[in-house]
């Protein structure tokens, strides 16, 4: 856990009253603290940085609009990040209801005879493989092997016990090395 994800008590509420506020440097502190963290992870989900950077943008709309509506009991760190991934599923439905156009970085790349050409298109099917994961097993998959975050944050974030994260993980993991092995 980094040193920016652990508040106290009394900060988590100061953070909390100054986003209900309204205050700017209430909010350039908590981008500060955890925009980095919370882009990488709406990148993750969304897969474009354009979607990753409305995503947070609507994460901190939502986190002023509710945050006299904190309670303290978790941290205010998990709080912003549940918004967040909340955030995500919702812009993830809405792209279902409503689907576009492939972005072009999903756009299969040119196979020639470089390991970068395969390295490419490797990377673009699994992209592929964990766009299509449910949910949240998709989430438990990408706080942990992508962000690094422990499973008992995960499961703080997603209200679910470290057991359960953990299980999720497994699974999630078997289901894409047995697809992995029948696309090749």
């Amino acid at each position: 856990m980094r040193r920016e994800d652990i508040a106290v008590p009394d900060d988590d509420h100061r953070l909390a009253a100054g986003c209900a506020a309204g205050d700017p440097l209430v909010f350039e502190d908590i981008y500060r603290r955890f925009g980095g963290r919370l882009k990488s992870i709406a990148f993750n989900h969304l897969g474009n940085p354009s979607d990753a950077e409305d995503a947070v943008q609507e994460t901190l709309l939502k986190a002023h609009r509710s945050a006299s509506s904190y309670s303290g009991a978790s941290s205010f760190s998990t709080w912003l990040h549940r918004i967040l991934i909340n955030t995500c599923y919702d812009l993830m439905r809405k792209r279902k209801r409503r689907p576009e156009e492939s972005p072009i970085d999903d756009a299969p790349a040119a196979i020639g005879r470089t390991a970068v050409a395969v390295d490419e298109t490797k990377r673009i099917a699994l992209r592929r493989l964990i766009d299509r994961l449910p949910e949240q097993r998709r989430t438990v998959f990408t706080l942990f092997e992508i962000e690094g975050l422990s499973h008992s944050e995960i499961g703080e974030i997603l209200n679910i016990t470290e057991g359960n994260s953990k299980w999720i993980l497994f699974a999630t993991k078997k289901d894409l090395q047995k697809q992995w092995k029948a696309s090749l």
